[in-house]
This record gives structure tokens, C-alpha cells and sequence, in this order.
């Protein structure tokens, strides 16, 4: 009896030790994407600021809403480095982070998840130049909480939700041909379609993610491999952003005023 005792003591308090670790490793994952979040919202709003001007003399293009470009918005936004701008995201995800995880150790995984958030904040300045201010802040705060009840719900459903990631993943590689193939088209119901499905999906991806992320803390947690933890934690991070960031562009599509 006191043998069993022993074991049912050794028992809980692995699992304590499983929880405690647990949520700091959560918290480590939601602080990580909340300063990539900030970040990127910087870099966006500093180089939107950067890139143009309210003197005519100085102004080198203008938009059709009469935002006046610099030398420096006429680069980032009308030639072709607008291009390398808008790609540089795809080929960091594509073909550099899979290389850091492999190789780089928690420290350069961190730093490498911070450089693609201000480079996402260059990408997506121009939204300061399309939308009000008060309409991107609306929007931002609409999709923080929406995120935090998805992922709220992901991370103490009992239900298992993998089987929802090859299908959602399915739904992301159409959600890309439709865009690209709407790029040429520049249909508006198209484009509606798509940021209504597009908002449905990485909603999905929120609660999949985040319960992927608990799972996978959960299995690995016994071994006891802090360096690999810590780079899972930004790997987590990182699959959250991309969603939220996601679910806030096609928000913005619907709720942002020009």
C-alpha cells in the first residue's frame, strides 16, 4: 500500500511539475507573438510615416486618395522592390525558417521570428496609406478578441481538432490560387468570397494551432530537452501570429475606412 502510495505521489507530482510547464511554456508563446505583434504595428506605422510627405515640393507620386509619396514611398510602393517587399515574408517562411529551426538555437530562432515580424511590418505599411487610423485600430482590437476566444476554446476543448489541420492547410493552398487568379481578375465579389473564406479558415487554424501547440508541449515535456521547448515555443508563436495577422487583413477588408 505505501508502494502504491509512493507511485500515486510520483504520479501527481510529474503532472504538476506537466502543468506548471506547461503554462509558462503557453505564456511564452502568446508574450513571444505579442511582441512580434508590436513590432510589426512599429514598423509599420514608422516606415507608412517614412514614405510620405505634406509638401508638394517633396512629393515624388501621389495616390488616388491624395496621399502625397516621397522618394522613399515611390520605391517601397510603385516600383519594383514593392514586389521583393511583398515576397521577402513567403521566402523567409518557405525556405528559412524550417533551416532555423534545424539548426539555429533558441536565441537565433527568436531573433530570426523578430526580424520576419518587422519585415511583415514593411509589407503591410500601406495599409496606413489605404485606411483610417481609427478603422485599423477598431479592426485590430475586433481581432484580438476573436483571437483570444478561438484560442481560449483550442487550448481547454476536450475535443480533438487535429484532423482540422490537413483540411484547413488544403483550404489555405486554394485560398492562394483564388488570390492570385482574382489578382488578374480584380473581381470585388471575388474578393469578398475570398475574405469571408479566408477569415473562416485561420480562424479554424487559431484553435488548431493552439491546441497542436499544448499537445505537442504535453508529449515532448517528459524528455526534458529545454533547447528544443524553447524553439517549439517560438515555432508556436509564429503559426499563432500568421493566423491573427490573417484573421486581422480580411477583417479589414470588411470593417476598414478609406
Amino acid at each position: 500500500m505505501a508502494e502504491f502510495d509512493t507511485i500515486r505521489t510520483g504520479a501527481g507530482v510529474r503532472t504538476a511539475q506537466i502543468d506548471a510547464g506547461l503554462r509558462a511554456h503557453m505564456n511564452k508563446v502568446y508574450g513571444t507573438m505579442s511582441v512580434g505583434m508590436l513590432i510589426t504595428a512599429l514598423a509599420a506605422w514608422a516606415i507608412a510615416g517614412l514614405a510620405t510627405t505634406t509638401d508638394p515640393s517633396s512629393a515624388v507620386a501621389q495616390l488616388p486618395n491624395g496621399t502625397m509619396l516621397n522618394s522613399l514611398g515611390s520605391a517601397i510602393y510603385m516600383s519594383p522592390l514593392r514586389w521583393v517587399i511583398m515576397l521577402a515574408p513567403l521566402a523567409f517562411i518557405f525556405l528559412g525558417w524550417g533551416a532555423l529551426m534545424r539548426k539555429g538555437s533558441a536565441a537565433t530562432v527568436q531573433l530570426g521570428f523578430f526580424a520576419f515580424a518587422a519585415l511583415i511590418g514593411l509589407s503591410l505599411s500601406s495599409i496606413f496609406l489605404v485606411f483610417t487610423a481609427y478603422s485599423i485600430t477598431q479592426t485590430f482590437l475586433v481581432t484580438a478578441i476573436a483571437f483570444a476566444g478561438l484560442s481560449l476554446w483550442g487550448y481547454t476543448t476536450k475535443k480533438d481538432i487535429s484532423a482540422w489541420g490537413s483540411f484547413l492547410i488544403m483550404g489555405v493552398i486554394g485560398l492562394i490560387v483564388a488570390m492570385i487568379v482574382n489578382w488578374f481578375l480584380q473581381s470585388p465579389a471575388m474578393m469578398f468570397a475570398i475574405s469571408a473564406i479566408g477569415l473562416l479558415i485561420f480562424a479554424g487554424l487559431t484553435a488548431f494551432y493552439t491546441q497542436d501547440i499544448k499537445n505537442t508541449y504535453v508529449a515532448h515535456a517528459a524528455h526534458g530537452d529545454q533547447e528544443w521547448l524553447d524553439k517549439a515555443a517560438y515555432d508556436g508563436a509564429l503559426s499563432l501570429y500568421i493566423s491573427f495577422l490573417n484573421m486581422f487583413q480580411f477583417l479589414l477588408m470588411f470593417m476598414g475606412q478609406e
